[in-house]
């Protein structure tokens, strides 16, 4: 089962009217700067009847236009900061095919087949990949990957929205917010939280983390992909909010990522008194004030870290779980956002030479775990003019201690999360994941 590509080219936007000038630039803002230095893939698979490889090809060219960014590239200004540069020097669009009906490789699972699904994520320039693979049964799979220094999952699902528009003749709305100058600093700055350790790390401080677990000195990891059902998923946020009174109800969020640290923690049978993490993304755009609009292209996410002892976790019932990681990412609001920006735009990064903690390549994350919500993200949107996706998933990262949230394919609000642990590990959670106790 070979996937056959069979065309490989740089295209670049398609303007109506007089292009704009390939000579400016837009500079990084704090917030790009601190997320992953790394490219994402994305997989989405199609039914047929599906567009032409010439039509999609047009489409991505017209949104490109419009989202120049993508079309740009990463450099440094003359004081070396970085930037993107607005030079209109192309996406990579790869065709491919493979001789086999989709139905034959599906349930697609998180594999290393995906990743013959889209174009090389190492030693590229191009901030946007494109992969078209058709097989026999005239079924499409659309292998995207970004670069999460121009945008983080918000914009890059709006971008991928725009190019389903392109490719259907319709206008492309709404039009994406492109001001990354807004994110200035207060005079005077005003820091009221800790920065260094959460966003910042000191670089010339190893990074070491105290593992008792010994099943992760040359573990393999495993990446699976664990359905929760609407019934389950109601079940859970009923019991993680069952002490919870006449307060509102916890979101079913909080619930399940709650659910999930704990079951996980049990699966990796980690020290009763040992510290355990969880960094969950935190969007920006609808916590600052004023709100940002949903149209910004960019990065504007920050983490929250709610912590707990193992002893505590594994012992308390799982409302106070979902209290914890309630509460904690609650306190990611306009005042830490404020206050992160005006850190990250003083000196003292420079001066005590700080560099992220995010890190694409971290192989181990135990005994912490790091969790992504694309649970509000319209990725299922992605109409090219044969409808919508019914398959859309990330490809395989197989780096321990992630979890991914997507809505499920089924459409009825169910939750598929896609997890990398230890072998070892993953088996004792199959177990358990379903547990109520």
């Amino acid at each position: 089962m070979k996937v056959r590509k069979e065309s490989s080219r740089i295209i670049k936007p398609l303007y109506e009217g007089i292009p704009p000038p390939t000579t400016n630039s837009i500079p990084l803002c704090v917030f790009d700067k601190v997320t992953y230095d790394a490219h994402i893939a994305i997989i989405y698979a199609y039914h047929p009847p599906n567009p032409p490889n010439a039509t999609l090809e047009t489409g991505l060219r017209k949104a490109l236009s419009i989202y120049r960014e993508w079309a740009g590239r990463l450099s440094k200004d003359d004081e070396g900061e970085p930037i993107i540069l607005l030079n209109d020097a192309g996406v990579r669009f790869v065709e491919a095919s493979v001789d086999i009906k989709l139905n034959q490789v599906m349930p697609l699972k998180p594999s290393a087949f995906c990743l013959s699904l889209h174009p090389s994520l190492q030693g590229i320039d191009e901030l946007v990949q494109v992969q078209i693979t058709r097989f026999t049964c005239g079924s499409m799979v659309v292998g995207f990957t970004a670069h999460h220094l121009v945008a983080d999952g918000h914009a890059t699902s709006n971008f991928l929205v725009a190019w389903g528009q392109a490719c259907r003749g319709l206008k492309i709305h709404p039009l994406p917010l492109h001001d990354r100058g807004m994110f200035r600093p207060r005079n005077p700055p005003c820091i009221e939280f800790e920065h260094r350790g959460v966003e910042f790390k000191s670089q010339n401080l190893e990074n070491i983390q105290n593992l008792h677990d010994e099943n992760v000195k040359g573990g393999i990891v495993v990446v699976d992909q664990v359905h929760f059902s609407l019934g389950f998923l109601g079940k859970l946020k009923a019991k993680a909010s069952a002490m919870n009174g006449n307060n509102k109800p916890y979101s079913t969020f909080d619930s399940l990522v709650a659910h999930l640290w704990k079951q996980v923690t049990k699966a990796r049978g980690l020290n009763a008194y040992q510290t355990t993490n969880v960094k969950i993304s935190v969007n920006g755009r609808m916590r600052m004030t004023p709100r940002i609009p949903n149209e910004y292209f960019g990065n504007l996410v920050l983490w929250a870290f709610p912590s707990s002892k193992v002893k505590d976790l594994l012992h308390e019932p799982l409302p106070c779980g979902a209290k914890l990681i309630h509460d904690t990412v609650a306190k990611v609001n306009d005042n830490y956002f404020r206050s992160f920006i005006d850190f990250a735009s003083s000196q003292k990064v420079k001066e005590e030479n700080l560099v992220p903690t995010a890190d694409m390549y971290q192989a181990v994350e135990c005994p912490n775990l790091e969790v992504s919500s694309w649970l509000r993200f319209p990725f299922y949107d992605l109409d090219f003019g044969g409808g919508s996706p019914y398959v859309f998933m990330p490809s395989y990262y197989p780096s321990e201690g992630t979890i991914l949230l997507l809505p499920s394919f089924i459409g009825d609000g169910s939750i598929d999360a896609f997890i990398s642990l230890f072998e070892d590990h993953m088996a004792m959670f199959k177990q358990i994941c379903y547990d109520l106790d």
